[in-house]
């Protein structure tokens, strides 16, 4: 952004050949744009001035266009990290993500120390392919320093079409120096679900991301497995690593394990705007127990889920504290093509709790196992809504069990002891499934 403005917005979003991190959790997914009142247009003659000024008098001549679109994303650095502009091409390619079908990368980035810095790698992309980790900092793409680089400007550098390289240079904790990595862009399909037997009558379902096709997807992998041989005395459904997505689907993927009673409710600005949404009683009905895997990367539509389960009662909650974004956007399109992703209210859980900035607390925590590389005694620190600047605070007063873990020591970890764990509990529960309630385990 060529504008003299504030620059090291920590923003997240879902990009295509860099998917940004995937807090999106459209309310009716797109509105339409009204008319500002009039005293706002009139506040709006500084800005026309300041245009004209530019347009006539800068030393060089100037695309109108950047300008505007470069005034609006400054506008929305002063909101909260979730409001951003998207050009055209890059809102076209969000429309293209909820399909879980984008070209790129595959790396979940955001900003941080005014440095682009890696949240995770996708699974099966190129970036994952080439080692790409989560905590890198990216400080050169194709030998240009991101130092103070917009985010939408290191996406446009690193998208290009399937089969092209690209070369980024990566800094990380035990390298005296950048590493780069030249890596072939193509085009990422994500799978929303997977799922297998873990053992006889065990099911895993592992969510990656929401997506418009996750409830129905969710819907197919609980038929398979409770149709199996032996059906399904307990399942695992793994939301760890899981950005969110549309806010449908996570009320529909709740809905699937609820019979009742409110799924979530949001609340707008407007006073009396509380909207609930409650799960619906004509499904197959499904009594074995389950218990949902978070971790940190668990954020937005995942913490819907985990928290409508959790305060149902019907699942137990075991991994690490979640994200923490309890906020709604909304997606407006506008007429050139370009995007508008506003915050527009917070949701709760169905007891009314609010998890921004806080996430779920689980019933059961256990440390997960921090990525190779990491120094022996080193500490991970997960990033989290709390760590990105401008966030919306917690305006509840309750006060969450403190002793979820965020730093984690590596010699308290196996290869995925929270998968162990929750399947040795499913085990125990069924032994004594007549006799133990969800609230017993608590």
């Amino acid at each position: 952004m060529s504008f003299k403005m504030k620059k090291n917005k920590k923003l997240v979003l879902i990009i295509s050949m860099v998917l940004v991190l995937g807090f999106v959790m459209s309310l009716g997914w797109m509105r339409r744009v009204s008319a500002v009142n009039k005293e706002t247009y009139e506040k709006l003659k500084m800005f026309t001035d300041v245009l004209s000024i530019v347009q006539k008098n800068y030393v060089e001549e100037v695309d109108t266009e950047k300008l505007l679109h470069g005034a609006i994303n400054g506008m929305l650095e002063a909101l909260d990290p979730h409001s951003s502009f998207m050009p055209p091409d890059v809102f076209k390619e969000m429309k293209l993500e909820t399909r879980g079908v984008f070209g790129g990368l595959g790396i979940e980035i955001t900003k941080k120390e005014g440095t682009i810095m890696v949240i995770s790698p996708i699974e099966d992309t190129p970036a994952f392919r080439a080692g790409i980790k989560a905590g890198d900092y990216i400080v050169k793409i194709n030998g240009k320093s991101t130092k103070d680089m917009g985010l939408m400007d290191a996406v446009k550098l690193m998208r290009g079409p399937a089969g092209t390289q690209i070369t980024i240079s990566i800094l990380r904790k035990g390298l005296s120096e950048p590493k780069d990595f030249t890596i072939t862009r193509a085009v990422i399909k994500i799978e929303s679900v997977k799922y297998k037997a873990l053992e006889e009558g065990y099911g895993y379902i592992r969510i990656k991301s929401f997506q418009d096709k996750t409830s129905n997807e969710l819907k197919d992998a609980l038929n398979k497995l409770e149709t199996a041989k032996n059906g399904i005395k307990g399942l695992i459904l793994d939301l760890r690593n899981n950005p969110g997505g549309p806010f449908d689907q996570a009320l529909k993927v709740s809905d699937e394990f609820l019979d009742s009673g409110i799924i979530t409710y949001t609340e707008e600005r407007a006073k009396g705007s509380r909207k609930e949404y409650k799960a619906h009683g004509t499904k197959k009905s499904r009594d074995y127990p389950i218990i949902v895997l978070v971790n940190a990367g668990s954020a937005s539509a995942s913490e819907i889920v985990a928290g409508a389960l959790q305060d149902h009662e019907r699942a137990l909650i075991l991994g690490v504290q979640t994200f923490g974004k309890a906020t709604v956007q909304s997606i407006y399109p506008l007429e050139d093509g370009s995007g508008l992703r506003l915050t527009i209210g917070r949701y709760y859980t169905p007891k009314g709790r609010s998890i921004q900035a806080k996430g779920i607390t689980p019933d059961i925590v256990v440390p997960e196992k921090i990525p190779s590389g990491a120094g022996e005694k080193m500490k991970m620190r997960f990033l989290r809504e709390k760590d990105l600047e401008r966030h919306f605070e917690d305006t509840t007063k309750e006060k969450e069990r403190e002793d979820a873990l965020d730093d984690v020591k590596e010699d308290k970890i196996s290869e995925d002891v929270q998968l162990d764990r929750a399947l040795e509990l499913l085990k125990s529960w069924y032994v004594f499934k007549k006799n133990v309630k969800v609230s017993d385990i608590r």
